[in-house]
């Protein structure tokens, strides 16, 4: 025999349920935002975001500087020069990794040590021709006639070259900008940075995008992991011609590079053209580099703006590309 219906009568009732609360905006929960679902919200908000700031500023393009974040700089003789625990930390390597200092003489240092010591004189003299370069180049873009911000000095956002190329386009009294990176270790931007421009993103290929689509030219000082990183990745996108633009690049300290890297036998082994060796210059003073970078960007981008306004094309807000 079939149940039969249960008459109203015979329904058990039950308490209503508590009212509601409005459940969270999409972009206003943190626990979709910051979930693998929400990564690509994530990796769109690492885009637009900068993208408004850059266009507030009216900044138009950039000059990037790369280069070793692990030794700070002398700037007086009551600092002492420290190497740091890895690339953007704010802690010190293990005393045995340190320079050895100079009131401590040699007897008993150890070969690594007495190595660190001369290689932290030869760190400091390149922070120092970083700071020049970068306020020769502010001092000079500033000057141009434009109604947005040009070759702006861009590094890392961190310590060592990176706050030496910052620190060097503050005091010349220009705009600044520091990209950087969030890292499972404490890092802070530098003080040199402008404000406005002070970026940090999670995503590592985000932050490089922004490396490449604003430069107009980018300097090489002596770095270690993320220094060749960066050159190779703007040397890659030069000689496949993924950019619509020339990238001039200056590779700073021919000393120090051509120890670390010999690229010229990529070309005897044919593994590069020869054509490729001529995607960069070396220099080995603040005044060689800042001559090769000005005549660079005049030749490649300021004359032919000339041209476009001459046709009376409108030049592009920011960075101009294929599409």
């Amino acid at each position: 025999m079939k149940d039969e219906p249960m008459s109203n009568d015979e329904l058990i009732p039950l308490d209503p349920p508590q009212p509601l609360a409005s459940a969270p905006l999409a972009y206003e929960n943190p626990g979709f935002l910051n979930s693998s679902d929400g990564r690509i919200v994530r990796i769109l908000a690492e885009y637009s975001e900068p993208l408004a700031r850059f266009r507030h500023e009216r900044i138009q393009d950039t000059v990037v500087f790369f280069g070793s974040a692990r030794f700070r700089a002398l700037d007086d003789a009551t600092h002492e020069l420290e190497l740091l625990e890895n690339t953007g930390s704010q802690r010190p390597a293990p005393p045995e990794e340190q320079p050895a200092r100079a009131r401590e003489g040699r007897a008993g240092v150890s070969p690594l040590r007495l190595r660190r010591a001369e290689a932290a004189v030869e760190m400091a003299r390149y922070y120092e021709d970083a700071r020049k370069l970068a306020h020769l180049l502010t001092e000079w873009s500033m000057g141009l006639k434009s109604h947005r911000h040009r070759f702006v000095v861009t590094s890392g956002g961190g310590p060592g070259i990176m706050e030496a190329a910052n620190r060097g386009a503050f005091e010349a009294g220009g705009k600044t900008i520091g990209l950087n990176i969030r890292l499972p270790f404490e890092q802070q931007p530098n003080r040199y940075i402008t404000p406005a421009l002070n970026f940090e993103f999670h995503y590592f290929f985000m932050r490089k995008y922004w490396f490449a689509y604003l430069a107009k030219a980018l300097v090489v000082f002596p770095g270690g992991f993320g220094t060749l990183d960066e050159m190779f990745e703007i040397l890659t996108l030069s000689q496949t011609n993924k950019l619509a633009k020339k990238i001039g690049i200056v590779v700073y300290g021919s000393s120090y590079w051509k120890q670390v890297i010999d690229l010229d036998v990529l070309v005897q082994k044919g593994s590069i053209s020869p054509k490729d060796r001529q995607l960069f210059q070396f220099a080995d003073t603040p005044e060689e580099a800042f001559t090769l970078l000005r005549d660079g960007l005049i030749h490649n981008h300021l004359e032919r703006e000339e041209l476009w306004r001459e046709g009376e094309m409108e030049l592009p807000e920011i960075a101009h590309t294929r599409r």
